[in-house]
């Protein structure tokens, strides 16, 4: 039978993306392995690659679609053992919205059908009943979640192998009530409305309106939800850069013939990765009912990218020495600019660290990324006085900001890592110990 070929899940929180560009056509032969498209997610450019062998008979979502959901069928493939002209006529329609009615739901009076077709929501006002024998196939996430939103899953076209009712599915289902509600016979106290739609912006000064791009609108949502459902408390230390301005500029004229220059937030990076291990009670991420302790620092460092931000991470940065650091991280910003990171490099970590100094930024409060428990805002490094020997002195000293989740991280547990944090830098031979 032909080889439905659906949106692919690139990252564990994709749920849609934009099919950039198609590498192969309508009667080109694919081995496992061959790559296929080039699927854009909110945060990087990723390579599709063929599962199946056989010859591409349709492709059902055209390069360049945005917000294609996961699990839509975007090709079809013949398989090797078919005939070339019988895929033709089962190619699927592009969308499961768009199929017939359910093959499970027991037969229903002709007289009450909808008078149009309906994006799978095509029953009766009453709900048909499977006859006894009859089972309904579908996958125990979306059966969890036809229950929490009420819907019949005999309604309910679905789009998985056999027929399987996925969550994709769901999603569609769930929307449609709102257009089959109306024609319903009219009941004592009818559904509520759905909520109105936003009025379209309108001024009279000179603008130009820019289309979100799908990495701004997950940053949209992630920081509207941390702000939201994370409780953030602030803790800031004044530390003395001097010695650790010191300690770089002596690894860089050892480490010039290696071709290695070190970046202060190099062994910031360093340091926030030791504070953790020092401070454990704060290398943390809160889990519903559950409290998740890290062994490991693994630092999420924040990167200003054309359209947005993202977190390439260094893995281990407690372990590893200030010079893999900096490699790591020019190898890391170069594709994350690129577009070219695997998910697995942006998206975890323990903790995060954001750095403004360059822009001459004194001190800020960063948001936290979840699950992570907190995130390192670092300010401009400038001289301020500053108590040296217990003498008032001028000091080259920047300000730090922990953003915590006071869930999982309590108020002295913090202080004892920022307190970590600024002995490291203010006594930097322990970062190469």
């Amino acid at each position: 039978m032909p080889i439905q070929i659906k949106m692919p899940a690139l990252s564990p929180t994709m749920e849609e993306g934009t099919l950039a560009k198609w590498l192969v056509k309508v009667g080109d032969k694919v081995s496992s392995g061959d790559i296929m498209a080039e699927i854009e997610t909110d945060k990087a450019t990723m390579e599709f690659e063929a599962v199946d062998e056989g010859m591409v008979v349709a492709i059902e979502v055209a390069e360049g679609t945005e917000g294609v959901k996961v699990g839509t069928v975007i090709a079809t493939i013949a398989g090797e053992d078919e005939d070339d002209a019988a895929p033709a006529v089962a190619t699927p329609a592009p969308q499961a919205v768009a199929a017939p009615a359910p093959a499970p739901v027991a037969v229903t009076p002709a007289p009450v059908a909808a008078p149009a077709p309906a994006p799978v929501m095509v029953a009766p006002a009453p709900a048909p009943v499977a006859p006894a024998g009859d089972r309904i196939v579908a996958s125990p996430l979306a059966k969890r979640i036809a229950g929490e939103k009420g819907i019949d899953l005999n309604t309910v076209t679905g789009s998985g192998p056999h027929g399987r009712i996925i969550k994709a599915d769901l999603d569609v289902a769930a929307a449609a009530p709102a257009v089959v509600a109306a024609p319903v016979a009219a009941a004592p106290a009818p559904a509520a409305a759905p909520a109105p739609a936003p009025a379209p912006f309108s001024t009279d000064i000179p603008h130009e309106a820019v289309k979100l791009s799908s990495m701004r609108k997950t940053i949209a949502r992630r920081l509207t939800e941390a702000k939201a459902t994370v409780p953030h408390y602030y803790l800031t230390v004044d530390i003395s850069l001097d010695k650790l301005l010191k300690l770089r500029a002596e690894l860089n004229s050892a480490l010039a013939g290696q071709g290695v220059k070190l970046s202060v937030n190099d062994l910031l990076i360093k340091a926030l990765g030791k504070a953790l291990i020092l401070a454990p009670d704060a290398n943390v991420s809160f889990a519903g009912d559950t409290l998740i302790r890290y062994s490991r620092a693994d630092i999420a460092v924040a990167v200003s990218i054309p359209g947005g931000l993202i977190t390439p991470i260094v893995t281990g940065a407690d372990v590893k020495s200030i010079s893999a650091i900096q490699k790591d991280m020019a190898d890391l910003a170069a594709r994350a600019k690129a577009g070219k990171l695997a998910p697995h490099e942006y998206q975890g970590g323990t903790a995060s660290l954001s750095n403004l100094g360059m822009f001459g930024i004194k001190q800020f409060e960063a948001v936290i990324n979840p699950p992570q428990g907190m995130i390192m805002a670092i300010g401009a490094g400038e001289k301020r006085p500053y108590v040296i020997d217990d003498a008032l002195g001028i000091a080259t000293v920047m300000s730090a900001t922990g953003s915590f989740d006071h869930r999982a991280i309590d108020g002295a547990e913090g202080a004892q890592l920022m307190q970590a944090f600024k002995t490291l830098i203010e006594a930097p031979l322990a970062l190469v110990a």
